[in-house]
């Protein structure tokens, strides 16, 4: 990509065209895994794009390019298991191999974070690989920290990493925050 600055823009995957884009991304990242992803409800998930990552409390995002050409996606979900309600999950972080290198995928992580720092959560967990390197770095260039499991999964060698979004570098990149509530 040029060295003038990204050539492509962060969007809300919200119209018909976008959730498709996003739908043909996920597919793409869940083939590039080679793994059976059925404990996770993937077919489920797919078919009911945007689901849940729908706002409020949910973002599906497209790094797209000027010709609306999507090449990276990421999910943010309300955790599932989070008794609070105010633990969201980042998932399907995929950026295509002939974009990568562009900042697409920093890109997409950053917007979700300032998404669930909007949103109000505390915590943003997620999972990966442990041979997911170069996306375990991103990750805890953001602050992210390995932690225990918080769910039980079949597939050996996942790293779960958290991100507390009630420091203060996370509430700057948000909409300001009334100390009073």
């Amino acid at each position: 990509m040029s060295s003038s600055g990204p050539t492509f823009t962060i969007h809300p995957a919200t119209t018909p065209t976008h959730i498709t884009q996003a739908r043909t991304l996920i597919e793409a990242y869940a083939n590039w895994l080679d793994l059976d992803l059925t404990f996770q409800s993937f077919s489920t998930e797919l078919s009911s794009l945007p689901g849940c990552y729908a706002p409020p409390s949910g973002r599906l995002l497209l790094a797209l390019t000027p010709s609306d050409e999507a090449i990276g996606v990421i999910g943010l979900r309300c955790l599932p298991s989070s008794k609070s309600g105010k633990e969201a999950e980042l998932k399907r972080l995929y950026v295509l191999p002939s974009a990568r290198g562009s900042g697409a995928g920093r890109a997409l992580v950053e917007a979700a974070i300032e998404a669930a720092t909007e949103e109000r959560y505390e915590r943003l967990r997620l999972d990966t690989l442990g041979h997911m390197t170069g996306a375990i770095g991103l990750y805890k260039s953001f602050g992210f920290k390995a932690v225990d499991a918080y769910y039980k999964t079949p597939l050996e060698g996942t790293v779960f990493l958290d991100l507390d979004l009630r420091e203060p570098r996370h509430q700057a990149q948000g909409r300001q925050v009334n100390m009073s509530d």
